[in-house]
């Protein structure tokens, strides 16, 4: 559905009417434009817009359906591009995907959010509030989305800092039982999800930043755009690095786990041992053969617990430097 639309002209929000009207008015001025936003649109609901403002049928394919890799495609009256949104969630500390796709054409700019990550009204109102940036045309609202869009990246590449470091703490404390294998690896999947979401992102800025055709880069649009590049060059650094730590992290741990095993069942073992030999001393006196004086002695009672309790001794005091215990 759209959720706003207005005329923008002279860095001022005006009433927006009938579209082909509108757009014709801008264009016959030659200044302003038209910006709509939509959220979570069915085909139905895009036709309009996709009629008035002669949009592509493949971009407004792709923005129906969703689930698009991050791009740039130059149409003949518009520049489509496709990034993902992410939204932390506090509470369970997983990343929430979602998707804006923008139209910039002449004079009109769609925004297409799917999602609930990365909300554009907040874009939108610091946009009506800096009306030197609005004169700057579709343009200015590409960047302000992007550089939104990468803002949220790098807040987020602090959070997933901070869980890896409580995870980190937690693997080489000491305390192997207190760490989940599966609270390592279900970090390492919100760091994938982190990846998918930036790493495609960077040959379409490259390409807004130095592809001479895209339409509507001038110049003075550029190194803003670098900017954003640059922010989001940085996050894909971290994200690289996490993902690589956490593989070793996890590794550790599994080795962890396995050493913890092996210095459980050689303790077993030892016990396991120490009992075996009053238990064999046990059985076999406990036979009860007529042809063992042993059991007619008057303190054979006391000498068969004694050896019992010497031969445990010795065994501990083996397995005790030998690390067993």
């Amino acid at each position: 559905m759209i959720v706003d639309q207005a005329v923008y002209r002279g860095g001022l929000r005006l009433r927006c009417g009938d579209l082909s009207e509108e757009l014709e008015g801008l264009r016959r001025r030659g200044q302003g434009f038209i910006w709509i936003g939509l959220k979570d649109p069915t085909l139905a609901e895009f036709a309009l817009v996709e009629d008035e403002l002669h949009l592509h049928p493949l971009a407004v394919e792709d923005a129906v359906k969703g689930q698009q890799r991050p791009k740039v495609e130059v149409y003949e009256s518009s520049l489509f591009v496709v990034m993902k949104t992410l939204r932390y969630v506090e509470r369970t500390s997983d990343i929430e995907t979602g998707e804006v796709m923008i139209f910039v054409g002449d004079h009109f700019v769609v925004t297409v959010r799917r999602g609930e990550a990365n909300p554009l009204s907040e874009v939108r109102h610091r946009l009506e509030l800096a009306p030197d940036q609005l004169e700057h045309g579709p343009i200015a609202v590409l960047y302000s989305v992007m550089d939104s869009v990468v803002d949220t990246y790098t807040a987020i590449d602090k959070e997933v800092a901070e869980d890896l470091d409580a995870i980190e703490r937690e693997v080489f404390s000491g305390q192997v039982r207190d760490v989940s294998a599966e609270g390592v690896y279900s970090l390492k999947r919100e760091v994938l999800e982190f990846k998918r979401a930036t790493v495609p992102l960077e040959e379409p800025l490259r390409r807004l930043t130095e592809d001479p055709t895209i339409p509507g880069m001038q110049g003075v649009a550029r190194p803003f755009f670098r900017d954003i590049s640059d922010h989001l060059l940085r996050v894909i650094d971290h994200a690289e690095s996490y993902d690589r730590l956490l593989t070793d992290i996890l590794s550790a741990h599994l080795t962890q786990i396995s050493v913890q095993q092996n210095d459980d069942m050689r303790r077993i073992s030892a016990y396991v041992a120490m009992a075996a030999v009053p238990t064999m001393i046990a059985g076999i006196y406990g036979m009860n053969f007529d042809n063992m004086p042993e059991l007619h002695w008057r303190y054979s009672y006391f000498i068969v617990l004694a050896v019992m309790a010497a031969a445990v001794y010795g065994l501990y005091r083996v397995f005790r430097r030998a690390g067993w215990l």
